[in-house]
């Protein structure tokens, strides 16, 4: 479903498209209402059970490093426009670590509300100009998860950025790497 420049959803005005998805499309529009600029997201019909999963997740976050979710509509989400690049190439350490702390939170704030994105990759992540990482797309997540349910009681992923949220607040810029720090 291609929508053109000057389509209506509602109050929101299709500027143009930004992404091209499995799910769906992606688009840059204006808020007409609001005067401001937005990511409208269009699902295709037949995954409409896993945008609406999508919808739930989104809007029971609230964190700094994830995209916001605006407002919902038939087949489709208007969120946060993210303006930014998916990280590329190699990083500086201290920037990459930035980075890590950044998507670390974002995850330890969704699995405390119970979600799990499932589908983190660096398409799904954006740095904005100013540095600030924001993650995107929980089509995916599995909503309803604890630290308990049986499918994620082991695994590897939860545990490492737990551990690296605490371990980056402990270390300064001075610290060496191969020195023993509490």
């Amino acid at each position: 479903m291609s929508l053109s420049a000057g389509t209506r959803l509602g109050p929101y005005e299709i500027i143009d498209r930004i992404g091209v998805g499995g799910m769906g499309e992606v688009y840059k529009a204006v808020d007409t209402r609001l005067g401001r600029e937005v990511a409208t997201k269009i699902s295709a019909e037949r995954f409409s059970e896993r945008f609406e999963r999508e919808a739930r997740a989104i809007a029971s976050l609230n964190h700094p490093n994830i995209c916001q979710l605006y407002d919902v509509g038939e087949n489709y989400l208007v969120m946060e426009l993210v303006e930014g690049e998916a990280p590329q190439g190699p990083l500086p350490l201290e920037t990459a670590l930035n980075y890590a702390r950044q998507i670390a939170d974002a995850l330890a704030a969704a699995h405390e509300k119970g979600i799990v994105h499932r589908d983190l990759k660096p398409a799904n992540i954006k740095i904005k100009p100013d540095g600030q990482v924001k993650v995107l797309d929980f089509g995916l997540a599995k909503v309803g998860w604890t630290s308990t349910s049986a499918d994620t009681q082991n695994s590897p992923t939860l545990s490492i950025a737990k551990m690296f949220r605490k371990l980056s607040r402990r270390c300064s810029r001075s610290s060496r790497i191969g020195t023993e720090f509490q």
